[in-house]
């Protein structure tokens, strides 16, 4: 089984427009909403592809609720913790004439300590007996930074992070299989600018120094990179028409650990990754 966990979901609305004019008002051509944030939409694709997984998540208030009820009615399988304050929401506006895409974030509401240790009970009790465990997302406020580290040290499986900053160094001594920032990422968690892929090689190398078995770094359309024991590796994601490029990443994640549960040869696990989640940037839904 592949347990998809995290802290920060959300409620999502997502808006097209024809043409969006700032300082105008505009009229959305379409409007979705969906359970979103990058552990949800790592379950949600775990889902589609038939993988047998779990998504583990916390969730409160009526959008909590909103969350619950459209992984029932999309048959996903989920275990939620209800926690005393509501699930945020956030926004897409997506852009039709310009291709351009707006977030608008808004930030996770603190979970109490005793909301934090019953998330942790629980991830021990389903990641167990897992194959893989992807851990995504960024940690709500005040949670402490080595709280994934906490996680990683109650299961044996392999382990997907799709973090960054202090959540990931302080895991890496626990050596995960495999982690997936973007490249801003990546320049966030090193502490400097990445001008160059010979910047982000560097940087890379740093990551596996501190345990990651293999560090893969997306870049949107440019070429993925992939660094473990067996060198570099550089990836051409295909040209597709661009939608909504939410969730690419996360998707990214979810192909992956299925690849990897499946006890693909790691190189190959990522190009077929790469292949099938960018074609996720042609659809509207996250």
């Amino acid at each position: 089984m592949i347990v998809a966990a995290g802290l920060t979901p959300a409620w999502q609305q997502i808006l097209l427009f024809d043409r969006l004019r700032i300082g105008h008002v505009n009229r959305a051509q379409t409007v979705v909403w969906c359970g979103s944030g990058k552990v949800l939409n790592v379950g949600a694709v775990l889902h589609q592809l038939g993988a047998k997984s779990l998504t583990l998540c916390p969730v409160g208030g009526r959008t909590g609720q909103q969350i619950r009820d459209n992984f029932a009615e999309r048959g996903i399988p989920a275990r939620w913790l209800s926690t005393s304050t509501a699930t945020r929401v956030c926004t897409t506006i997506l852009d039709e004439e310009t291709g351009q895409t707006t977030e608008l974030v808004e930030n996770s509401a603190p979970l109490s300590e005793a909301e934090l240790d019953a998330y942790a009970d629980a991830f021990t009790e389903e990641a167990h007996a897992a194959s893989v465990v992807v851990l995504s997302g960024s940690l709500p406020q005040g949670a402490p930074a080595n709280y994934y580290r906490r996680l990683l040290e109650r299961t044996p499986a392999k382990a997907i992070l799709d973090v960054r900053g202090r959540e990931l160094i302080e895991s890496l001594p626990l050596r995960p299989f495999l982690v997936k920032p973007n490249r801003e990422e990546l320049a966030a968690t090193v502490g400097r600018p990445l001008a160059t892929d010979a910047d982000v090689s560097v940087a890379m190398s740093e990551l596996r120094t501190l345990g990651a078995e293999w560090v893969v770094v997306s870049d949107g359309p440019a070429p993925l990179m992939a660094l473990g024991p067996d060198g570099m590796h550089r990836i051409e994601p295909p040209r597709v028409k661009v939608i909504n490029p939410i969730g690419c990443g996360d998707a990214l994640c979810a192909e992956l650990a299925l690849q990897i549960d499946r006890q693909r040869p790691v190189v190959d696990a990522i190009r077929e990754a790469v292949a099938n989640a960018s074609k996720r940037a042609s659809e509207l839904l996250p």
